[in-house]
Order: C-alpha cells, then sequence, then structure tokens
C-alpha cells in the first residue's frame, strides 16, 4: 500500500524550512567573521618572531581560558543546567579543536615543510561537507557538484603552486608530516561534525556558555604544550615582547574567545554541509594577511586559487538558499502524484 505524509506534516516541514532559511543570512556573516578571525593564524606566529609558534600558542590559548573563566563570574556565561556529559564534550572540544590541531599541524609543517600540509588539510571543507549532506541530505547531490569542484580546484592550484617549489629533504620525514596533516584534518572534522550536532540539538546550549566551555578546555590543553615554550631562554626587547603581547592578546580574545562564538552561532543557523565550505574562506583571508605582511601582491596562480574557492563559497551559498522543489515523500498523494508525473 503506498504511503504518504498528511498535508499538516508537509506544512510543518516547510514551516521549518523557511525558519531555517531566516537566519542563513546570520549564519553566514558568523561564519564568515569566523574565518576572519581565523585566517590571523597564518600571520601571527611570524609577526611575534622571536617567539615562537609554541610560545603564542600556550599565551593565546591561556588567554581564551582566562576571559571565559572571568566571564563566568555573570551567571549569563555560566554552564548552568549543563549536564557533567555536555560539559565534558565541551572541554574536549576546546582541547582537541584547538590544541590538538596546533599540535598536529606544527609536527606536519616541522616534518614535511610548509606545502604538504595545506595541502592535505585544505580537504577538509569537502570531506566534511560530503559526510554532513550525506548524513543530512540537506541538498542534492548534483546541486553541490560545483561549488565542490572550485573549492577543489582552487586548494589544488594554491598548493600545488607551493609544492612545486619545496625540495623535500627526505621520504620518511614527508610521510611522518603528511601523517601528522592527516591527524590534524581528521580532528577538525571531528570537531566540526560534533560541534555541530550539539549546536543542532533539541536541547542546545546557549552559545555564550558553550563558547566559555571551549575555552576552558582549551586553556587546560595548553597546559600539554607548556613544557615545549621558550618563555625563560629567549632574548627579547622591549618593543618585542609588547608585539607579542599584542598578538597574544588579538588572537586570543579575538581570534579564539570571540571568533568561537561566532562560529557557534553559524553552527546553529546553517546546515553542516553550507558551514564546512564556508570555512574555505579562512584560507582566502589568511592568503590576503600574508600578502600584507609581506608587503607584496599575489602570484598568477594565487590570484586563481583564492578567485576559485570565493567562487565556490558564493556558489554553496546558492546552492543552500535557492528554493527548492519539495521531496514527493512528504507531499499529499494528489501532489505527489503530480510531482511524480512531472518529473
Amino acid at each position: 500500500m503506498e504511503f504518504a505524509m498528511a498535508p499538516g506534516h508537509y506544512s510543518i516541514k516547510k514551516t521549518l524550512l523557511l525558519n531555517r532559511m531566516d537566519g542563513m543570512p546570520i549564519g553566514i556573516l558568523a561564519a564568515l567573521a569566523t574565518c576572519a578571525l581565523w585566517g590571523l593564524t597564518f600571520v601571527a606566529p611570524r609577526a611575534v618572531d622571536p617567539f615562537t609558534p609554541w610560545d603564542l600558542a600556550v599565551a593565546r590559548y591561556g588567554l581564551f581560558g582566562v576571559a571565559s573563566f572571568v566571564l563566568m563570574a555573570n551567571r549569563r556565561f555560566r554552564p548552568v543546567a549543563f549536564s557533567a556529559g555536555r560539559i565534558a564534550v565541551g572541554l574536549g572540544l576546546g582541547c582537541l579543536g584547538y590544541v590538538g590541531y596546533f599540535l598536529a599541524v606544527a609536527y606536519a609543517v616541522r616534518l614535511a615543510g610548509a606545502a604538504v600540509p595545506p595541502l592535505v588539510i585544505g580537504t577538509m571543507p569537502v570531506l566534511l561537507a560530503l559526510i554532513a549532506n550525506w548524513r543530512d541530505d540537506t541538498v542534492r547531490w548534483r546541486s553541490l557538484a560545483l561549488p565542490f569542484s572550485l573549492i577543489v580546484a582552487g586548494v589544488l592550484v594554491v598548493n600545488l603552486d607551493a609544492l612545486s617549489t619545496v625540495v623535500p629533504q627526505g621520504r620518511g620525514m614527508v610521510l611522518l608530516g603528511a601523517l601528522s596533516a592527516v591527524a590534524a584534518l581528521a580532528i577538525w572534522i571531528v570537531y566540526g561534525l560534533a560541534n555541530g550536532i550539539v549546536m543542532r540539538a533539541c536541547d542546545a546550549p546557549d552559545a555564550l556558555r558553550w563558547t566559555g566551555v571551549q575555552g576552558l578546555g582549551a586553556a587546560l590543553g595548553s597546559l600539554v604544550i607548556l613544557p615545549f615554550t621558550n618563555f625563560g631562554e629567549i632574548s627579547a626587547s622591549p618593543s618585542e615582547i609588547s608585539r607579542f603581547a599584542g598578538w597574544a592578546l588579538l588572537t586570543g580574545l579575538a581570534g579564539s574567545w570571540f571568533a568561537t562564538w561566532c562560529w557557534v552561532v553559524a553552527s546553529r543557523r546553517l546546515p553542516i554541509a553550507l558551514a564546512a565550505q564556508l570555512i574555505v574562506a579562512e584560507t582566502v583571508f589568511g592568503l590576503a594577511y600574508g600578502f600584507m605582511f609581506e608587503a607584496r601582491w599575489p602570484s598568477g596562480a594565487e590570484w586563481v586559487g583564492a578567485a576559485l574557492q570565493i567562487f565556490g563559497v558564493a556558489a554553496a551559498i546558492r546552492a543552500f538558499t535557492l528554493p527548492c522543489a519539495p521531496d514527493a515523500r512528504w507531499l499529499p498523494k494528489d501532489r505527489k502524484a503530480k510531482t511524480e508525473a512531472a518529473g
């Protein structure tokens, strides 16, 4: 016997779809703001010389945790009514998604050079979007073909151009570095999926409180890499110390706390598959910051790659925001028959 949903069910689904689309502009802006702030990671470690990336990571995530703890003096920021399990998940995401990712990338760059890790990690938005859309079935797969193609092409153009200039010191070190990059890729995929699941649940936590819990997790995780810092061994001038402090404040408060809050907002308002593709904008912002820091214009390959990524993100937004034909499984019998006949 043929089964079709009642008209009321179709109306409910349509209402939920319209409500989600109403929140998309805010979600998209929040995601892009996150990428603009996360893009600072590509230039901050070079701007704090003679301090090391390890020093900056400890200062950054330490400030992130301190800010989260201080704000909890206000009840609005406390994780009240959070179960022990949810707090544990938030702390784990803060530690794994920030410090764990940093450690994996740091070893990847050290062992394989500067080009191989971005080539591997740059596939993350595509893989995360594919996994999310396979699970949620947000849009039709053929609608994602163009965005995916443009994004993949952009990532390949930029990174292969950089890779062509690198001469590896040894195959074993490059292999270990590539494995570290794969580990970083896996960490970000797990973080993106887990955070999205939490924020899209019917009892999703408040964005400010969830950001604070992750901040505490990042601060606890930073203690793990504290032995690798060189704070007591560096001879820095007052101006270098001031510059380091400024970048630590910028990346710790804006690049970590505020960026995480923006991403939590985006995760709640956007399908995971769309949010995953918007992460590619982090690469574009990072390239722009890098060019400004080096006081140069992009090369031809960098222009082409950035343009492909921007157009890919725009095509992804269009795919998720255009109204689509309703699924026939949710239509009343008379409309289902018309839809099938038209198809």
